[in-house]
């Protein structure tokens, strides 16, 4: 196979996150509960990191990540390091309660419904900024000694977006009044951040950037929008949220030329294989793919639930899109030739935006599995050697459609 394609997207992707091995979990966990220290956990992460890296490698994959095995879930501790920000529990968090979320965030609202605390309670206590070192500092640094330095530009490292800890919680409630008087001075802040934290993973030849948003795709969902528009807190329709998410997450996006940054838009990933919200892209196709400053689109479509192809056709001619046909939730093994023509079927849908050829459309997308395999600590419904014939399937896809590239 040859790798004259050698700088992301590739044409086999995966989206970061794989399955765990549970003793690595059950490690994690022992730390937490003061059964076993950070010392007896770096070794076994170098250890587990090490083998997955050998995996992506033997399954044909250019852009490889750790599996995000240095982080418990997939939003690993970016706003959690970052100054002002401060992580809480619920029933001890000191003038929060629950009343500060939005009960129609899709995964808000699903762990309401089964009693279960949001998965994450962190909020902004203070005026945020950058600490000056990456919170992605390990990973880097293990990954480095997995892959030559001629490829550390292609190390995939995750980072989750921008409203992680703005769209979840109610109007206003981002954030206390008195260190921030609107959105716009609290963006401002966070983009910064973002900026920042580009800038350093750059200096150290990082140039592969994912961001994990499930936020962008809950405006599909039209159980979410009509929540939205029921709330009389919301100073803004769900449309001019969306564009000050998009003109925010611009800002957060300014980077050197030579990183390429995509960001990977899914409907929920959690325990046992759930999802969050469902609703095809067609809504903000056309904001997210000519609005948005990024270069790349990891796009859930394993299931009707994240619609057709059709929205594809407002891809612009300069972006790729990677299509998540191959679902990462479910052991059964989708057919070869379906998925290959799904791609082909999407190509027809951006040729007829761009007045191109199929062929030259196909040049704009990639393949993949729809979300990550782990997303969360225990992972998805699956298992190792599942996750395992689903990465050699989207590599044989790819190899169907590109014959020759990587």
């Amino acid at each position: 196979m040859s790798t004259a394609k050698r700088c992301p997207p590739f044409r086999a992707e995966h989206v970061g996150s794989l399955l765990r091995p549970q003793e690595l979990v059950q490690k994690r966990y022992d730390v937490a509960a003061g059964k076993a220290t950070q010392a007896d956990l770096t070794p076994l992460e170098d250890k587990s990191i090490a083998e997955v890296v050998k995996l992506q490698k033997d399954a044909g994959f250019h852009a490889i990540s750790s599996g995000e095995y240095v982080r418990h879930m997939f939003w690993g501790t970016f706003f959690e390091e970052l100054n002002g920000m401060k992580e809480l529990q619920l029933g001890v968090m000191k003038g929060y309660d629950a009343s500060i979320f939005r009960p129609y965030a899709p995964d808000v609202k699903s762990f309401f419904e089964s009693k279960e605390v949001p998965n994450q309670v962190t909020v902004c206590v203070g005026k945020i900024s950058h600490p000056g070192h990456s919170s992605n500092q390990r990973e880097v640094d293990i990954m480095k000694k997995q892959v030559p330095e001629s490829e550390w530009k292609n190390i995939k490292i995750t980072i989750i977006s921008p409203t992680w800890y703005h769209f979840r919680y109610k109007a206003g409630r981002a954030y206390p009044k008195d260190v921030y008087a609107n959105d716009e001075e609290y963006f401002e802040d966070v983009a910064k951040a973002y900026q920042e934290e580009l800038k350093i993973l750059h200096a150290q030849g990082i140039k592969n950037i994912q961001i994990d948003d499930p936020n962008l795709a809950y405006f599909c969902s039209q159980a979410m929008l009509e929540g939205w528009a029921a709330d009389s807190d919301n100073d803004k329709t769900a449309d001019e949220m969306f564009d000050a998410y998009v003109k925010f997450y611009n800002k957060c996006f300014e980077r050197p030329s030579d990183m390429h940054l995509g960001i990977h838009l899914c409907r929920g990933n959690y325990v046992g294989s759930r999802h969050f919200s469902e609703g095809a892209y067609d809504a903000i196709a056309k904001k997210l793919f000519q609005d948005l400053n990024v270069d790349t689109y990891y796009l859930e479509y394993d299931t009707p639930r994240a619609g057709g192809f059709e929205p594809l056709a407002h891809l612009p001619k300069h972006k790729n899109a990677v299509l998540g046909v191959v679902t990462s939730k479910f052991p059964k093994l989708e057919e070869k030739d379906e998925m290959i023509s799904r791609v082909q079927q999407a190509a027809e849908f951006v040729a007829k935006g761009t007045g191109q050829s199929k062929e030259d459309a196909l040049q704009q997308l990639c393949v993949s599995p729809q979300c990550g395999f782990a997303s969360h600590a225990e992972g998805n419904a699956l298992g190792y050697e599942d996750m395992r014939k689903k990465l050699q399937l989207v590599r044989g896809v790819a190899d169907a459609i590109w014959p020759g590239q990587s």
